[in-house]
């Protein structure tokens, strides 16, 4: 019987998914599902630059393919739809609006190379402060700059930020001084992913966030944003990364790691879903199994908070 509780796998389409997306989808499926919760998929096309429709359906059917399903998305709708942030964009304008109002934002001039990464997720290793150097513009310069293009940025209050990670346990930051003021909506008029990321799980009504520690650093944001917003909190559980030899995170320079690539070659479902729930530590050994296998044993605590290796030799064993 459903019981409330709602977890949700949100990729971005600008590209083929790979096995560390699946790594991810897959246990943030079995956390859900482990609650008797429902699975919300969600598409987060918000960088028009960045995202296109064919890698959002290869990643439907990529799912599918692993035998990862879910009860509302973007193939088939439910009550929170539409699941593809493109046409979510007017629930952004009106969080924003909220913030003008309480004279939370001010414009920003600066650097365009920043402002284009703004849209994507951030990683472990984003370590740029914002000095707040438009923040103290004066109304002359204000005036002076009226009719140029500006992002909006929020101006952070000091304070410390701490929430309590289901995985990682207790996690604080001091945001104005390790973040700073931190962009809203960037300059070419897209809402930046720390504020669709916010409005979209609370309109969906997510209580369990499960993802990958590099977006660890940024749930404080997201955090401020909730509170100020007044929207209700979900669950977090930010899980270790899985990384090449060379101790990076995956990515084209490892090879043929895409799900759909695997696939070309021959690999089975059945033996990637084995693959990845051995290095999360769910079974003892390599074989093949299905998600549903999964459900009855898993636990959080089971999983290594240290990133997990992926071996080239175990790429070849997988096809």
């Amino acid at each position: 019987m459903y019981n409330g509780y709602r977890g949700r796998f949100a990729p971005s389409p600008s590209g083929e998914m790979h096995l560390g997306n699946a790594w991810t989808a897959m246990l943030a499926w079995l956390q859900v599902r482990v609650l008797g919760g429902k699975m919300i998929l969600r598409m987060e096309d918000l960088d028009p630059d960045r995202s296109k429709g064919m890698h959002a359906n290869q990643i439907i059917e990529d799912l599918r393919w692993l035998g990862l399903d879910w009860d509302e998305g973007p193939d088939i709708g439910g009550p929170y739809a539409p699941y593809v942030q493109d046409k979510r964009r007017h629930l952004y304008e009106t969080a924003l609006q909220q913030f003008e109002r309480a004279g939370l934002l001010y414009p920003c001039y600066c650097s365009r190379a920043e402002l284009r990464s703004v849209a994507r997720a951030p990683h472990v290793g984003d370590t740029y402060v914002y000095p707040g150097v438009c923040r103290r513009l004066t109304p002359d310069r204000l005036r002076e700059m009226a009719g140029c293009q500006a992002s909006l940025r929020l101006a952070v209050p000091t304070m410390t930020v701490e929430f309590t990670d289901l995985c990682r346990g207790v996690y604080r930051q001091e945001l104005a001084r390790d973040v700073g003021d931190f962009i809203i909506r960037r300059a070419d008029g897209v809402h930046a992913y720390q504020l669709a990321v916010v409005v979209d799980d609370a309109a969906m009504k997510i209580t369990h966030v499960l993802r990958g520690a590099d977006l660890l650093d940024s749930t404080p944001r997201q955090l401020l944003l909730f509170k100020l917003l007044g929207l209700n909190i979900p669950h977090y559980s930010h899980v270790s990364l899985l990384v090449g030899e060379d101790g990076q995170r995956l990515s084209k320079r490892h090879g043929d790691i895409s799900i759909a690539a695997l696939r070309r070659q021959g690999a089975k479902a059945e033996k990637i879903v084995g693959y990845l729930a051995y290095k999360a530590n769910l079974i003892e050994s390599w074989i093949s199994v299905k998600p549903q296998e999964l459900v009855r044993d898993f636990e959080l605590a089971k999983l290594s908070l240290n990133n997990v290796i992926v071996h080239t030799s175990e790429l070849i064993k997988m096809v």
